[in-house]
């Protein structure tokens, strides 16, 4: 030991412990470079010789496999932080600089610490006090150094590594589908299931344009995709699984699929957190990019298209995104529709109506974009008719090609996915047939193996009885499509296009793309009436209008012929009466019901009209009551006599509810009854009053 280092510990130093930070950058130097650790481990002998018992060397290497360039996830360094800020370490060793940190602002966070605490640092070449200017300086040199020599490692790496891709010669991992030759030549993959699998995905997208799309017409096929294995255990083999939306995302994106050769496409960058995360760069910032590099499944055109047709599906709400990609709904112009007063786009909103969802075209971008009003807003069915329409006639002419490209399609279709589910079964049919070999090699005293590789035999034969079950019964199903039947049928609707399009196995989306081969984008105008501006595939405009539907209100109005006639009849009918002579004569409401007793009251309340009661009334008819007490006799007998016509009576409900005619200066006389004859109750004229005798 020098006396220069001695002159440095002092008794306070040594009355504190000593702390030993251990640390390798990666596990692979953790293993391969054993010699750094024991150098870094061997510290402890000299802190032993500086006066430091043992016992109170402590060595910190749970950070060994860990990078230095900071202080994030590194236990080991922030627990020796918290030793030298709390005053516990009186000295600190590492082999060098840069086993402490790679970062100077970690560095000298540690060397404010140590020189507030008093705390001594030491590496191989001597002992530093953080609290001396010279030693300090010295320190924050070699952090510098440290860092430097980082930075210099890495921009020699990585400049190697941008030299050699902007040759198109780096080896980078091959999407499924493609393989190295032994001359590290990317070729398509071998195996023709793989290719023919990779090539109908992107024939699917070709004829759906949607990600969405293509999954589900993967997935109600049953056709699997391939996965390989990049690391671990199987590394290299193939898997065969159901595809899901995001790794099809991926593929479509990746323009190796293109045969080109691309490097940059992501970069680490650091989030709030300072993790690293991986951020996708557009494509003006990639670094490299080399067209027709290699061998690809589509062209790079067609890898442009793509691109456009899935930033066109983004979910969003833009002013400059037109004709989105048609989704469930049944509004037809759903995406293509433009505000004619502010230019924006408008959008669907849908309401319940009659048991149904009924579309409405809102342009409500001033209440998104600057919290205002509504610009304008039309409802979806009138317009949607008058497109339809517009629609049919232009497509008349070429319905007969439309069908027979139609069936060719279905055709092409089925016979791609029927010999995608071939090379499955061929394939399961292969790892059966290799279960059973191993099975059958394996000595048969030896029972725990043979066991596990009968297991899985069954497990192949099971494997392969479903698939060819579901094989048979997707082949029965696909030869219907085929038959001589749905050709004729298709055939026989392409004869007649109107047919085809409002036929009911036509899905609301069909419709909506088949308008978009057609029609770019329709501009409304809502004023008196609805003004329409259709601009064409190939910029051919046209203009038509419809009338603006009514209101509700207007709707839901009753006749004024319907309202006088039941006025009329309220003279000679009560409301039951009424209800069936306006069903007789073929009046209905608003909906196009048969009037009961309950509307024809609810009319005649909402105009005010006399009831049959009040007319009566008003022309002198007396009530039961009223005649009773006239007579001077009981309401039931005034009922009665009106059953038996004494009385002349007149209903004004349904409920055997009767005004009676004044019966006039009368009196009853009663009914006898006897053995030789009898006489009914009758009215008769009153005797004058005699006044005295004579």
């Amino acid at each position: 030991m020098s006396t220069d280092n001695a002159m440095k510990i002092s008794a306070d130093h040594l009355r504190r412990d000593a702390f030993l930070y251990v640390r390798q950058s990666s596990l692979r130097q953790v293993f391969e470079n054993t010699e750094s650790t024991k150098r870094q481990y061997a510290l402890r002998d000299r802190a032993v010789a500086l006066g430091w018992p043992i016992e109170r060397v402590h060595v910190i290497d749970n950070d060994l496999g860990l990078s230095g360039a900071q202080s994030q996830d590194r236990d080991g360094f922030q627990r020796l932080v918290s030793e030298v800020a709390m005053g516990h370490a009186g000295i600190v060793l590492g082999l060098e600089v840069s086993r402490l940190a790679r970062n100077n602002a970690d560095w000298h966070r540690l060397l404010e610490l140590a020189a507030m605490s008093r705390t001594l640092i030491m590496d191989e070449d001597g002992v530093y006090d953080a609290a001396s200017f010279n030693d300090r300086m010295l320190l924050g040199l070699k952090g510098t150094m440290s860092e430097a020599e980082l930075h210099i490692l890495k921009s020699r790496l990585q400049g190697g590594i941008l030299n050699k891709a902007r040759r198109g010669e780096l080896e980078l991992p091959l999407p499924i589908g493609f393989v190295y030759t032994p001359d590290t030549r990317v070729v398509l993959d071998p195996d023709r299931q793989i290719q023919d699998t990779v090539r109908m995905l992107f024939d699917t997208f070709r004829e759906a344009g949607s990600a969405c799309a293509v999954v589900r017409r993967l997935r109600s096929e049953k056709i699997l995709f391939p996965r390989r294995i990049r690391r671990g255990l199987g590394k290299g083999d193939v898997l065969w699984s159901e595809i899901d939306h995001s790794r099809l995302l991926q593929i479509l994106h990746n323009p190796r699929y293109a045969g080109a050769f691309a490097y940059g496409r992501t970069r680490t960058v650091y989030n709030a957190k300072l993790k690293s995360v991986q951020q996708k760069m557009p494509r003006s910032d990639w670094q490299v990019l080399i067209p027709q590099a290699h061998e690809g499944y589509i062209s790079w055109d067609e890898f442009e298209r793509n691109q456009s047709s899935l930033e066109q599906n983004a979910v969003g709400f833009s002013p400059g995104l037109r004709g989105r990609m048609p989704r469930q709904g049944s509004g037809l112009l759903q995406g293509r529709v433009l505000c004619g007063r502010c230019g924006a786009r408008m959008r669907v909103h849908y309401e319940q109506f009659e048991d149904k969802l009924r579309p409405y075209y809102v342009c409500n971008e001033a209440v998104v974009r600057h919290a205002g009003k509504t610009c304008q807003w039309a409802r979806g069915p009138a317009i949607d008719e008058a497109v339809s329409a517009l629609l049919l006639e232009a497509m008349a002419p070429t319905a007969i090609e439309v069908a027979l490209a139609v069936q060719q399609e279905i055709s092409q279709r089925v016979e791609q996915a029927a010999s995608l589910r071939d090379k499955q079964l061929q394939r399961a049919r292969y790892e059966a047939e290799l279960a059973r070999r191993r099975y059958l090699k394996v000595d048969s005293d030896n029972r725990l193996v043979a066991d596990a590789l009968e297991a899985d035999w069954n497990g192949k034969l099971r494997d392969l009885d479903a698939l060819q079950r579901e094989h048979e019964r997707q082949n029965e199903t696909d030869q219907s499509l085929l038959d001589g039947a749905a050709q004729e049928r298709i055939r026989a609707l392409a004869a007649d296009f109107p047919s085809v399009w409002s036929n009911e196995r036509t899905s609301v989306v069909e419709r909506k793309r088949m308008l978009g081969l057609l029609i770019e984008d329709v501009t409304l105008l809502v004023d008196e009436q609805i003004n329409m501006h259709i601009r064409w595939r190939g910029g051919r405009t046209q203009s038509l209008a419809v009338a603006r539907p009514r209101p509700m209100a207007v709707i839901r109005k009753t006749p004024e012929a319907v309202v006088a006639l039941i006025n009329e009849l309220l003279e000679t009918d009560n409301d039951q009466q009424i209800a069936s002579r306006l069903n007789a004569l073929g009046h209905r409401n608003w909906r196009g019901e048969p009037f009961t007793l309950k509307k024809v009251m609810l009319v005649r309340r909402a105009y005010g009209l006399k009831t049959r009661f009040e007319r009566l009334r008003e022309s002198g008819m007396l009530t039961g009551e009223e005649v009773a007490r006239q007579l001077g006799v009981s309401t039931t007998t005034v009922h009665q006599l009106g059953r038996d016509g004494v009385l002349k009576r007149h209903r004004y409900a349904t409920n055997h509810r009767y005004l009676y005619e004044p019966p006039g200066n009368v009196r009853l006389a009663k009914g006898v009854g006897g053995r030789y004859g009898s006489r009914q109750p009758r009215l008769i004229d009153a005797q004058p009053t005699q006044q005295g005798a004579s």
